[in-house]
């Protein structure tokens, strides 16, 4: 007892002792709270859409995949009948990015709408915002107020600095809860979701929820690092946000054009893993291989073939398939670039005259894409998508990008379905499908078995 007594006594006295700041503690986010939320503001938009006269049976709020089965059932069994305008509205966050009233959001939070309305900070000051530019690949908006007046700024930082472990800041408006903060740690970076042909998030344990999405995800020194964008279903301590350098390079052509223009190589290009890289001599599984070279296209002219595996491209290694894509979509169309391929174990160096890419392009999930006139973009299956949209399978052509004017659109394809047959042929990947979508001629109508949520249905999609 003595001793412990004394084990006690000296324990006290050393942390007495310890001069201020040597114990570890969270860092204060007062301050920087303080400063940064008058950047931050809120979203509202409004669209009439029109349904049945009929009220529907089934309850607003969120919806099991049976409910949305049933309530789809119900609209068509009522078509035909006399239709009512009705306003659907949508909330989320964004931040100003210029004095003048520029600012940044997600493209989901505004696409389609019929009025924005944005909510400065204060709560009291609100402006009808246009819509300057959409971007659906990298699911980023970028709108336009008049306040007459100077606006705060929030800067925008250097994603590529950020460090895993490191601390971070999320302002936003979850549930419709205006200005709330919320703060974590980077978790994880270059996450592949399946959200988007470029697919390349910040994984964050700071909470975000529905309404946060297009709001600000902070560094330390209060820049933007980040754009608060997806969260998992049922996850949490699981967000992910858009780098902000993914954002600043499209910012320009989205003030000046109101939309991106990427370039093209024509490639599909596939992972590289380590029993493929045994297969090729190689000892690292790196490089983007090449499965498929679309006719007529940059790659096919400068000499690309089936089997190469693209090392760099411009200049910039390419250690993964994910980089390729990010990449080539930066590189501005025309340019003449150097690209180094392996072929039967000897490096090659070969020029190529960068395409544009098709806005309609189906694109090979996280990976160069071919271009089509059918409207969608679809993916390879990965780990964290399986987890992200809860599919059972990973076998299939997930959907992570719809043109709303497309034909898949037309035939009722969304975001997250899962593409299993084409015509009764059994689709594994992306890369099968986009073989048949390349192959199909104009004005095939292509019939697709589709899962969504926990239902099948076939629908019909013609090529344009």
């Amino acid at each position: 007892m003595k001793n412990t007594g004394f084990f006690f006594l000296i324990l006290f006295m050393t942390c007495f002792f310890l001069p201020a700041g040597s114990l570890a503690q969270p860092p204060s986010f007062v301050d920087l709270a303080k400063k940064l939320r008058p950047t931050v503001v809120n979203i509202s938009t409004k669209k009439e859409v029109r349904s049945p006269s009929r009220p529907s049976p089934f309850p607003r709020g969120p919806r099991s995949p049976r409910d949305e089965f049933f309530e789809e059932f119900f609209e068509k069994f009522f078509e035909g009948q006399p239709m009512q305008q009705r306003p659907q509205r949508s909330l989320g966050s964004g931040f100003i990015i210029s004095e003048d009233g520029y600012i940044l959001t997600n493209s989901h939070v505004v696409e389609g709408a019929d009025e924005v309305l944005v909510t400065l900070a204060d709560g009291e000051s609100k402006y009808t915002a246009e819509i300057k530019g959409l971007d659906q690949k990298l699911d980023i908006a970028l709108l336009k107020i008049d306040a007459k007046r100077n606006l705060p700024v929030a800067q925008l930082g250097n994603s590529e600095e950020l460090q895993i472990g490191e601390w971070v800041m999320a302002i936003g408006n979850p549930f419709g809860l205006e200005e709330t903060v919320t703060a974590g740690i980077v978790s994880a970076k270059e996450r592949v979701i399946g959200a988007g042909p470029y697919d390349d998030f910040i994984q964050t344990d700071a909470s975000i929820n529905p309404g946060n999405s297009g709001g600000p995800l902070f560094n330390m020194q209060g820049d933007v690092v980040g754009i608060n964008t997806a969260i998992v279903a049922g996850g949490q301590g699981i967000g992910f946000a858009i780098p902000i350098n993914a954002a600043k390079l499209i910012i320009t052509q989205l003030r000046e054009k109101g939309r991106v223009i990427r370039g093209w190589l024509g490639v599909t290009a596939q992972k590289m893993t380590p029993e493929l890289a045994e297969t090729f001599g190689l000892e690292e599984p790196t490089g983007a291989l090449v499965s498929e070279v679309v006719e007529g296209s940059p790659a096919e002219k400068a000499g690309l073939q089936r089997g190469d595996i693209i090392v760099s491209f411009g200049g910039n290694e390419i250690k993964d398939v994910g980089d390729l894509p990010r990449v080539v979509a930066s590189t501005p169309v025309g340019e003449k670039v150097p690209v180094k391929v392996r072929r039967n174990d000897q490096i090659m160096e070969m020029s190529v005259e960068v395409g544009e890419l098709d806005d309609g392009a189906a694109e090979s999930g996280g990976r160069e894409g071919i271009p089509g006139k059918l409207g969608l973009s679809v993916s390879d299956i990965t780990p964290e998508a399986q987890r992200y949209y809860r599919l059972e399978s990973s076998e299939g052509a997930l959907v992570i990008s719809i043109d709303p004017a497309g034909p898949a659109a037309e035939a009722d394809l969304r975001t997250g379905d899962l593409i299993l047959e084409v015509n009764g042929k059994k689709i594994t990947g992306a890369s099968e499908f986009n073989s048949i979508a390349q192959e199909a001629p104009i004005g095939k109508t292509l019939r697709l078995l589709v899962r969504r949520g926990g239902s099948l249905f076939y629908t019909a999609i013609t090529k344009e």
